[in-house]
């Protein structure tokens, strides 16, 4: 069964479920699922009893969510097209960062796997998206990810920007601001845990950035 014979909703809940385990060890849970699409436990419940009977997941009653191959394929498969979409809407269409994960999340179910192919060889076969996530390649296995939170770097190091979360496009729009982005080189100056404040400065910049902790661990960096 191709991708494109399931319903937006079982795209949806593949795809969340392989990207909430790609920069994270810890499995993702029907409450997790929940909170993160803003719908009933139930509601996800239902929806995995589905996939399960489909052979695209197990899960064990109260327990967490794992992909069998078959749904880890088509997973892999949705990740790429919303990636793929950012890349284009930024680089061919013009779109800010901050503005192409909602339109990525509704043209991914309408697109082709052939719109797919010739939208990656338009952008020559990009390996990764605007905010640093890895575009997984049309055959093959998804690149490892690499790097580790910027609210776990040590003071005195120096560490490139590899990734940034995009949940929060406001977020994205104060990065624009203080010149934070994917290949960033910075410093960090200072981490104050109690305080929840992570300081550093950008190479190139004159001033230190107090980061909170949110906006800290939205930042991934490679030493």
């Amino acid at each position: 069964m191709p991708v494109s014979e399931l319903s937006s909703t079982a795209q949806d809940y593949l795809k969340l479920i392989w990207s909430a385990t790609e920069w994270a060890d810890k499995p993702i849970t029907v409450g997790v699922m929940a909170e993160r699409i803003g719908v009933k436990p139930s509601t996800v419940s239902d929806g995995i009893k589905r996939l399960a009977a489909q052979g695209l997941v197990t899960h064990a009653p109260y327990g967490s969510i794992e992909l069998t191959e078959a749904g880890r394929e088509h997973a892999v498969a949705m990740v790429r097209r919303h990636r793929l979409l950012e890349t284009f809407l930024v680089e061919i269409l013009g779109y800010g960062w901050d503005e192409v994960h909602d339109e990525a999340e509704v043209l991914e179910h309408a697109v082709s796997d052939l719109m797919v192919d010739r939208i990656d060889r338009l952008l020559k076969h990009p390996s990764r998206d605007p905010h640093g996530d890895p575009i997984p390649p049309a055959v093959g296995t998804p690149a490892a990810t690499v790097g580790f939170q910027l609210d776990q770097a040590k003071p005195g190091s120096q560490v490139t920007v590899t990734r940034i979360s995009d949940e929060d496009p406001d977020m994205l729009r104060y990065f624009t601001e203080l010149g934070l982005a994917p290949e960033s080189r910075l410093t960090v100056r200072e981490r104050r845990p109690y305080a929840d404040v992570t300081t550093v400065r950008i190479h190139g910049q004159d001033s230190d950035i107090a980061l909170g902790t949110t906006a800290a661990a939205a930042i991934w960096v490679v030493a």
